[in-house]
């Protein structure tokens, strides 16, 4: 540790150890341009017993795991009772040469494509002048981490990962095996996933999951009574005709004209079932689009999400070598063909891949992550993006793992009650190594929030209507974040936050979702 210097981070009262570890882009070659990759090490509590450390691999691809201080800091302190937690910002991400363009936003920016033409042109031109966008790819990133691992002295780590992170452990397990303690995955993506060829399909069975939630809700369907009719009809709305309205910024500034699209409102919805508590409002949404009144909609949709905290280049340049490459076009249109989510991000992203350069991925990439490491693997039934299906299927290949379905949980387990059941959970797994005998009974206890119900209140029928969730302050909004897992989650202040909310806001996206031309 003498490697490292105290810091500290904002948001965060205690001192920290942060530090710097150069290594070249190109790890082939081992000449020329170099990345100061970020390392923030929060340490353990008890350094006379302390045992092998926790490295918490960020998702997206291209979120920052540097972000996940505040959640270690916090409500997730007891993970370093006696271990040491480290975040590296992956190559590419956070403070380790970004691959992003800053920039703001107007409300249309937020209801546009996800990979403008001219986005990706422009990005790929002004990165360029400072990376090899070849060299951004997940196994070149694991190579780094152990880099770091044996910097800090580290022999053998437990990791942790969700998302986009699952595949990065997955990866890294199968090149350093000898320095894996344990791992734990949550929310599986295995390396042979194809992103995004199956996201519609499994946004298509968490959707119809949510509507018979709906249906089965005393309250819900009072209130919603036709809501898979809703649900159809504002589709077939939107794909006859964009929809038009009137928008009045929060910020009292001239209304402006929107369009909303078919495709985009589509996967907004599919985005807003990562997360229960954001899911919960999906049929007051649909329910609302499908009478012509956009106003919900619009009030989730302008306001800063996962994508505003997801390196463009990072994603692209993983999925640009490790997925799309793969997917076979013809197959992708007819499995998604009559899919309400369609074939959106296929088309979008393979669009973006064809205007950005293409990385080497090893010969065995895309085979299954075979070891004997304990293993602990958690689903979640309601997962709009890697379904139990992908948990069971990495699972066949690690013969001491166990895999976990949490009942009513997203991508995530934000909005659910007794958050912090899972992090018992996994603790326990990290103190013993061993995933058979582990006691979850808790997970049933993890009950999703109540559907959200009409406003009775007199609030416009454009998006400008106010809520308490558009009140924002601006000077101190509180961004909780965990590295591998992250939904942003923008609060009033607080002095303190109450534990089950700081621990519920700790998700990360799989994948950044509706983009916009600025980021």
């Amino acid at each position: 540790m003498a490697r490292l210097k105290p810091c500290r981070l904002p948001g965060i009262d205690e001192r920290l150890l942060c530090g710097q570890l150069t290594v070249f882009e190109n790890r082939l070659t081992r000449a020329g341009r170099t990345i100061d990759l970020n390392v923030v090490v929060l340490p353990a509590f008890d350094q006379k017993t302390k045992a092998e450390p926790l490295f918490d691999l960020a998702g997206g691809p291209g979120a920052a795991a540097t972000e996940g201080a505040t959640f270690y800091a916090g409500q997730g302190k007891r993970y370093r009772r006696r271990r040491d937690v480290v975040l590296v910002d992956q190559r590419g991400t956070g403070k380790s040469n970004p691959l992003s363009l800053p920039g703001k936003r107007t409300p249309q920016d937020y209801l546009s494509e996800m990979y403008p033409v001219d986005y990706v042109k422009s990005l790929r031109q002004t990165l360029e002048r400072r990376a090899d966008l070849t060299q951004y790819t997940t196994s070149i990133a694991m190579d780094d981490l152990d880099d770091v691992r044996a910097w800090l002295g580290y022999d053998r780590i437990n990791l942790i990962g969700s998302s986009y992170g699952t595949r990065a452990a997955l990866v890294y397990l199968r090149q350093h095996p000898e320095r894996v303690r344990t791992v734990t995955l949550i929310g599986v993506a295995p390396t042979y996933l194809k992103m995004p060829m199956y996201h519609a399909q499994a946004a298509a069975r968490a959707m119809e999951l949510l509507l018979q939630q709906c249906e089965q809700d005393a309250q819900c369907h009072q209130a919603f009574p036709q809501i898979r009719d809703d649900w159809t009809n504002v589709l077939s709305q939107l794909g006859r005709e964009p929809a038009r309205v009137e928008y009045s910024p929060s910020d009292k500034s001239a209304p402006v004209n929107l369009e909303i699209q078919r495709d985009i409102f589509a996967e907004k919805i599919r985005t807003w079932m990562y997360g229960r508590d954001q899911a919960s409002r999906i049929p007051l949404i649909v329910h609302h689009a499908a009478q012509g009144d956009f106003g919900p909609f619009l009030r989730e949709a302008i306001r800063p999400s996962i994508p505003d905290f997801i390196a463009d280049g990072v994603y692209l340049s993983v999925t640009c070598a490790e997925d799309i490459p793969f997917i076979n076009q013809e197959e992708a249109a007819k499995l998604n063909a009559g899919n309400p989510f369609g074939n959106y991000r296929v088309f979008q992203q393979t669009r973006a891949c064809s205007m950005w350069p293409q990385g080497k991925i090893p010969p065995d990439f895309r085979e299954p992550v075979s070891s004997n490491v304990p293993v602990l693997l958690f689903s979640g039934n309601m997962d709009p993006v890697t379904p139990p299906q992908r948990g069971e299927e990495v699972a066949l290949y690690l013969p001491n793992s166990r895999h976990v379905i949490i009942p009513q949980a997203g991508h995530g387990f934000d909005g659910l009650a007794e958050p912090e059941c899972v992090d018992r959970i996994i603790m326990e797994f990290m103190e013993t190594g061993e995933a058979k005998d582990l006691d979850v009974g808790c997970l049933e206890r993890m009950v999703q929030p109540p559907f959200e119900k009409d406003p009775t209140d007199d609030r416009a029928v454009n998006g400008g209507a106010t809520d308490d969730r558009d009140e924002m302050d601006h000077g101190r909004s509180t961004l909780i974040l965990r590295g591998h897992q992250i939904d942003l989650v923008i609060l009033k202040r607080h002095d303190k936050l109450p534990a089950p909310l700081e621990s519920a806001c700790r998700w990360l996206s799989f994948f950044p979702l509706i983009k916009s031309s600025l980021k």
